[in-house]
């Protein structure tokens, strides 16, 4: 029987990147997730996902019993250091990023630098990559300075020229004496071919930190947001760029797969893929920090997708990073699973499902991006046109929601905000940008919306806005309504909502979505998005202090390195979900932000304004 790794966290990894994949680093210095050559690929070294056949790369002493970690100041370069019976070692590991890739879509390096504090460590290298999600074994070949793994997909070279590495089987060893003063690279390189690896590899190892260092702090420079919690959101927003995929702009929701919303459950998923949804919601976070060249990119990804929903394609929730269909969900059985969760899913089935949502979502973020940069883009605002006319004539559909259920279509309020937004979001548009379509009827429909969210999807009994149409359930998506201006912050509706959200699907400070049936079985923790959806609308009503509880509260359960999954555990503050995770990491900023304003305001101070960054 194979061994689940119960003792390790979600919350135990670091992440490090280079705008085309993550690498995740636990605390005991072992690279235990990386998809190669970028976040959608089959998985290189997936330990995280099974203890024995998931491959990894650690560096770290023999002996080490302690780990103090930290990002370099505005970087996604991570220092680690550990203590040891025998002294201390400091791991600084980062992936090459320019600006722009300089190696290639198909070439990426990882490198790991061990330098020594004091006393003399004893330092250990294991090298063992599984490629294709630990479904292919790789050849090990030694050549100088280093040994290179072989699989039909690829090739990882390891180069660590002055330490002996011993090849056995599918795995190579190192170990060497790292004394004060003393530092030695290692450095694994990803590309087709044998040849190509190797070369990188040597080419990588020549080069210095400090361009990728430069990089990021020139692009953190960038944040114009100086108000409170600025530390958790310059790393937010750091954890988001991260997260982007260079090539074509498109975000993906988490770089991991299959990490579970419960402790040993079954609600895993593949989160390795482009939402609509996160990717607008985030574009507003980022251009609110005065980012608007990620805005822009974003919307050159969906001119590509925009083509095809002209020509009648339907306008599917998650697209691949290439802005293609994603692959028909399946199992990865021969896994153990992170900590038992089973099944280990790649693939998605709910990039089949209808939700009106994304509509709503892009117009949104079209409407916000047009306001503040005034961009002329004719191919967008066809595209977007099928959107708001899509809004128009779908409203009245059922469909699974913002919360992706598979249980039968009903008919989400959230659903119905979000074709309301598209149409107003479209109409302003129209006004201000000359987006074409039909107007009046955009207007007709977009009134007959907003009467039926008001008349039917609150309930007098309950004081709230509810899940579904005339239904009884309550939801936590229903606090966007305020967000999203269908009512004042302050409307006595939107209060009373707030008020039976907070007794009825709290959870130790922290919000669950819903306590309704969605067809799945298991538990899932509390949805750290929805808590700070709460933080942000109470700062709307003029509450910051109870929004900085609730902020305070998600904060406190990141990670050392600042880092949050989806959900979190309301008993143990245990992370839980794909990790790290874009929502929770822009809804961070929102709320932030939410409370920097209430507190100016309240102060009668100016409240913050990005300032352009071009």
């Amino acid at each position: 029987m194979r061994r689940i790794a119960v003792e390790r966290t979600i919350g135990d990894y670091a992440a490090i990147g280079d705008t085309h994949t993550v690498a995740l680093i636990g605390r005991d210095g072992s690279i235990d997730w990386c998809c190669l050559p970028r976040f959608d690929s089959a998985a290189v070294f997936l330990r995280l996902l099974d203890e024995d056949r998931g491959g990894s790369f650690r560096v770290a002493p023999v002996e080490a019993s302690d780990a103090r970690r930290e990002y370099v100041t505005g970087t996604n370069v991570l220092d680690t250091t550990f203590s040891s019976p025998r002294g201390l070692v400091r791991l600084r590991d980062w992936m090459p990023w320019h600006g722009a890739h300089l190696l290639g879509e198909e070439r990426h390096a990882i490198v790991r630098d061990i330098s020594g504090v004091s006393g003399t460590c004893n330092v250990e290298i294991t090298f063992r990559p599984t490629f294709d999600f630990a479904r292919r074994n790789a050849i090990i070949e030694r050549f100088d300075d280093g040994v290179v793994a072989i699989e039909g997909s690829g090739a990882l070279a390891l180069f660590a020229p002055g330490v002996a590495f011993t090849a056995l089987g599918d795995r190579a060893r190192g170990a060497l004496d790292v004394r004060p003063g003393s530092s030695q690279r290692v450095v694994a390189a990803f590309a087709l071919r044998a040849e190509e690896a190797t070369a990188v590899a040597r080419a990588v190892y020549e080069e210095s930190i400090d361009d990728t260092i430069a990089t990021w702090r020139a692009w953190s420079g960038r944040c114009a947001y100086d108000g409170p919690y600025r530390d958790a959101v310059l790393r937010s927003a750091l954890t988001l760029k991260l997260m982007t995929f260079g090539p074509s702009g498109a975000l993906v929701a988490a770089p991991t797969t299959s990490l579970p919303e419960a402790r040993g459950g079954v609600r895993n998923w593949d989160y390795r893929y482009a939402w609509l949804r996160d990717a607008s919601i985030a574009l507003h976070s980022l251009m609110a920090l005065g980012y608007h060249d990620e805005a822009l990119r974003f919307w050159d990804w969906l001119e590509i997708l925009g083509e095809g929903w002209e020509c009648g394609m339907p306008v599917r929730i998650m697209y691949t990073l290439d802005g293609e269909v994603v692959p028909t969900e399946s199992t990865l059985d021969h896994l153990a699973g992170f900590g038992g969760a089973r099944p280990v899913r790649i693939g998605n089935n709910a990039s089949e499902q209808l939700q009106l949502d994304v509509l709503g979502e892009v117009l949104h973020a079209a409407d916000t991006c047009h306001a503040a940069l005034g961009w002329e883009r004719p191919r967008l605002l066809r595209a977007l046109a099928c959107l708001a006319e899509m809004a128009a004539n779908e409203w009245r559909r059922p469909d699974a929601g913002i919360w992706e259920m598979r249980t039968a279509p009903a008919h989400h309020v959230n659903s119905k905000l979000f074709c309301w937004v598209a149409l107003d979001r479209a109409l302003l548009l129209s006004r201000r940008a000359g987006l074409h379509g039909d107007t009046a009827k955009w207007q007709r429909e977009a009134d007959a919306i907003r009467d039926a969210i008001l008349s039917d999807g609150f309930s007098p009994a309950l004081g709230s806005f509810t899940q579904t149409l005339g239904g009884s359930a309550i939801d936590a998506s229903a606090l966007r309504i305020p967000l999203l201006h269908l009512l004042p912050p302050t409307d006595p509706r939107v209060v009373s909502t707030v008020e039976r959200i907070e007794r009825d699907l709290t959870r130790g400070g922290l919000v669950l979505r819903y306590r309704a049936d969605d067809g799945l079985p298991g538990d899932e923790g509390t949805f750290a998005l929805c808590t700070l959806w709460l933080a942000n609308v109470l700062a709307r009503i003029g509450q910051p202090e109870r929004a900085r509880a609730y902020l305070d509260r998600v904060l406190a359960a990141a990670n050392d390195v600042r880092l949050l999954s989806e959900e979190i555990d309301a008993d143990s503050s245990e992370l839980l979900g794909n990790f790290p995770q874009a929502f929770t990491h822009l809804g961070v900023i929102d709320a932030a932000l939410a409370i920097a304003k209430a507190e100016r305001t309240r102060a009668g101070g100016a409240a913050f304004q990005p300032t352009r960054s071009r």
